[in-house]
Formats: structure tokens, sequence, C-alpha cells
């Protein structure tokens, strides 16, 4: 789908084949894709938990830091439940349907997390909030796959994916600004409201296929379909040339590059959600401020990131590195995240650092989430989407408890994040470790001359 495509167009394929063209024949509208909000609106659910930490919820529940760390993080195990169902149903039946009924899940359980009166309470309903959330994403990226060719996959993905960081900068000082007037319960009331409606945009302006894209015309249509066409095809090629046809689950779970795929993506997501979960608490203690003003110093780092997640997406596009972009992604983030702990004292130093932390935070994206399609063929790519995304996202629950069980041991946040620097430079290694089709466009030709020898 291209994420964008599908959904009332913010990308538009001309025939030139370019991303982003400027056909006078669309018809497309140039407005925010449906994805974009749903996910936006998913993710605002998912760590904006922060804000009703840094609210009280944690004093009224009887919660430390490590029971907040552990009520962020447990909605990862529920997350990770239908991530291959809705990668395999999604690239064989209907990513539409399976999402419309997720929204009405996951809207009713944040509703009746604003009504919770005991840790476990709360932990359950985490949990549940993971399972009715697990595979919205995956079947997302299939989505994208279905919608645009390998060359401008690079920038699809990204673009979707700044909803993460946009949903966190549009939604936090809304959320501290909530969580002040209304108390961490309306928090979770004003969430559930808005997951609901969502049903609302979704149903009626989705599309599962560009065939079914009613905004396309037919000249835009059959360019799309040909270009996709012709990658599915270079990827049977390579498939015949291994001497086979297809792939079983079974020799994906035993390929190298998942295992490595999946690690990669466990060490981004530890720091990551490390860093959102805890960005709230972390910038009280540094400024002392109010969660309004925390809500609203919150948002740069993460309008930084929209940035960084675009940005690295087009710059892995260029060459096709994927590898390579997406470990410096992980090694920028690293570096500057570590560094913000060493001006404890010079307030705007460390939290220009968290800026720039920010802006790598999410931009592994764009670079990571096209080397699937070019390792693994049509068939057992969404299935291999949904174990790299379930799997690697029980990082969301490392990452946070991680960091809140140094923060309950030591007293200080410093060594948990330190920690979380390690994981992901440990990640940015393990990346380069993928084969040599994803280390650029000239290695891919040679893999599809092969395939058709």
């Amino acid at each position: 789908m291209g994420e964008g495509s599908s959904c009332n167009g913010i990308y538009n394929h001309n025939h030139r084949g370019e991303l982003g063209g400027s056909n006078s024949k669309s018809k497309m509208v140039a407005s925010i894709p449906v994805t974009i909000i749903l996910f936006l609106v998913a993710y605002m659910d998912r760590v904006n938990i922060g804000f009703a930490i840094a609210g009280g919820m944690n004093k009224e529940l009887g919660l430390t830091a490590t029971g907040s760390g552990l009520a962020a993080g447990v909605f990862y195990w529920g997350y990770l439940l239908l991530q291959v169902p809705a990668g395999h149903f999604a690239e064989h039946r209907s990513a539409k349907r399976f999402i419309a009924w997720t929204i009405l899940g996951w809207g009713g359980i944040s509703l009746l997390s604003g009504f919770v009166q005991s840790a476990w309470q709360l932990y359950a309903l985490r949990f549940l909030l993971g399972v009715a959330e697990g595979g919205v994403g995956t079947s997302i990226l299939v989505l994208i796959s279905k919608w645009f060719p390998q060359k401008e996959q690079g920038r699809a993905y990204a673009a979707f994916h700044i909803s993460l960081p946009l949903a966190a900068a549009l939604t936090n000082p809304i959320s501290g600004w909530v969580v002040e007037r209304w108390g961490w319960r309306g928090l979770f009331y004003f969430e559930g409201i808005a997951s609901l409606g969502l049903i609302f945009v979704w149903w009626p302006l989705m599309s599962d296929t560009p065939e079914d894209a009613k905004w396309l015309s037919k000249a835009e249509k059959e360019d799309l379909l040909k270009t996709i066409a012709e990658d599915r095809a270079n990827a049977d090629a390579k498939l015949k040339a291994q001497g086979r046809t297809k792939w079983s689950y079974g020799e994906l779970l035993r390929n190298r590059s998942l295992w490595i795929l999946v690690l990669v993506y466990l060490c981004y997501n530890s720091g990551s959600l490390g860093y959102l979960i805890w960005l709230p608490t972390l910038l009280k203690n540094l400024t002392k401020m109010s969660l309004t003003r925390v809500g609203w110093l919150s948002a740069l780092p993460l309008v930084a990131g929209v940035a960084g997640v675009y940005g690295l997406g087009v710059l892995s596009d260029r060459k096709g590195n994927r590898r390579l972009w997406a470990a410096n992604a992980l090694w920028g983030f690293s570096l500057a995240y570590w560094m913000s702990t060493l001006f404890p004292v010079k307030i705007w130093i460390a939290y220009g650092l968290i800026v720039v932390a920010g802006f790598f935070a999410k931009s592994i994206q764009g670079p990571f989430w096209p080397m699937p399609s070019l390792v693994f063929p049509p068939g057992v790519s969404g299935g291999a989407r949904g174990i790299i995304n379930g799997v690697a996202n029980l990082g969301g629950f490392v990452g946070p408890v991680l960091l809140g069980w140094f923060t309950t041991r030591t007293g200080s946040m410093n060594s948990g994040i330190f920690g979380l620097a390690m994981i992901l430079i440990i990640g940015g290694a393990i990346s380069m470790l993928m084969p040599k089709v994803c280390a650029g466009y000239k290695y891919q030709e040679e893999a599809k001359a092969a395939g058709k020898a």
C-alpha cells in the first residue's frame, strides 16, 4: 500500500515511477494517509502511559519504578501473539478487515483502563491492549509492499513511520494538559474515545490493493502494477535459481537473515521504547517544570524524529544500502542518548542532546523495512515481517523495564540510559551482518542477473 498511496494519497505514482511525483493526470488528494492517522492514535495509546506514570498513576496504584516499567512493557507480550497470523492474513486475504476489528478492541480496552483500581488490573488491560493492537503494524507493512516497488520502499516505509514520532509530538502536549486538568484516568478515557472514532475513518477510506483504489486513474494503476509485478518476477527468478518454487515457514524460521533482522529490531525497540516511555519523567526530573510544559518540551525531540525518519529513508534509497543506514540510525541514537546524561547541571545542553537522540530514535524504519523483501520471497515475506515485528517488539518490554529497574536500584536514570545505549550499539553492529543484497542496488542487480541466468 504504500501506506501512503492506498490511503487517500500522500504519494502519487506517476509514469516516471517516482515517489511523490506530480503527474497532472493524478486526481489523488494530497492529504495525510488514513494509515498514518490510524497508527498515530494506536501509538498514542501505546506510549502515553508515560504521562499517566508522571501524572501520579504510580502513586495511586502503588507502583514502584520497576512496576511502572512493567505496566508499560507488558503490552509487548500481548503484542507478540497476533503478529504472524496478521502478516499471513494481510498478505493472502484482507488487512482492511483485520484492522477494523482490532480498532474496536483496542479502543474499548483503552477506555476501560481509566477504571483500574489495582496494579494487576492495569497489567491485565495493558496485556490485552497489546493483543488487540498486535498485527496492526505488520498488516500495514505488508500493505506497503503491495503498493510500492523496491526502489521507493525506503521513503514509503519512512513516510508511514513518521506517524510514530508525529504521534507523540502531537499528543504529548495534549496528554500533559489532559492529565493536569482531569488526571491520569481522564487520559485513558480520552484515548479510548479517540480510538473508537477511527472506525469511521478507516473503513470508508482504506483499500487493500491498488486495483481497489478509486482515487487512482487507470493509467496510474497499470503503471504501478507493472512495476510491482516486475519486482515479484525478480523474486520468483531468484527462487528458481535456488532450485525451488516456494519457501515453507520452517525454512523461514531456519534462515539466518530472519534472526539477524529480529535481533536488530529487538535492540532498536529496547532503546526506542525505553526512551519514549520515560521521556516525560526524564524531562520532568531535568527541568523541574509542570507536566504541561514537559509535554511541550517533549514535542521537539519527536518533531526532530519526523525529519530523522524521512531523512534516513531517503538516504538509504539513494544507493540502496539498507544495512549501513540502519546501523547509522542506531549508532547516532546511542551516542546522543548517552551524552545527554553527561550534563545534569547544564539543562539546555542536555535537552539539546535529547532532541538529537529524538532525531535518530525512529530513523531506522526507512532503511530497515525494505530488507525483508530483499531476502525473503513473496508468500512468506508477510509472515517474516510478523515474526520480526512480533518477537522484536519484546524490546518494548525490555527497554522500559530495564530502565525502570536500574532507576530503582541506583536512584538514577543515567545507568539505565547507558545500558540502553550499549544495546543500540550492538544492534547497529548486528545490522552489518545482513547479506550483500542489502548493501546496495549494485548487489541487487547482481542477484537479479544470477536469478535470470
